[in-house]
């Protein structure tokens, strides 16, 4: 049996400032999506890895196409490996938190 939840660390800056490096998201299987939410998806060119992207628009054969918050750092998305089959969503966060202390300004 798989858990209904899943964790996944934000590992980049692609979803700056949305999600920052270090958030950790607690994310619902799911493949329900819609415009304009944030997904977690399998990455084409790599299936064991999963990315953090925002689901931008559903493409007419079911695919997404999905994109990186921050357009100031070279991102991994649909730009780079085109539209995601939808049974390559994995699932969307419900909340994110920080583990850890976060780092002190000034």
């Amino acid at each position: 049996m798989r858990w209904p939840l899943f964790r996944v660390a934000v590992a980049e800056q692609s979803m700056r400032p949305a999600l920052n490096p270090g958030d950790w998201l607690i994310v619902a299987r799911t493949r329900r999506v819609r415009a304009g939410q944030v997904v977690i998806a399998r990455n084409p060119r790599d299936s064991t890895m999963l990315l953090v992207k925002r689901a931008a628009r559903q493409l007419p054969d079911g695919s997404w196409w999905l994109e990186s918050e921050n357009k100031d750092v070279a991102a991994v998305d649909s730009r780079q490996f085109g539209p995601v089959r939808a049974a390559d969503i994995a699932g969307r966060p419900l909340f994110r938190y920080r583990r850890g202390p976060r780092p002190q300004r000034g």
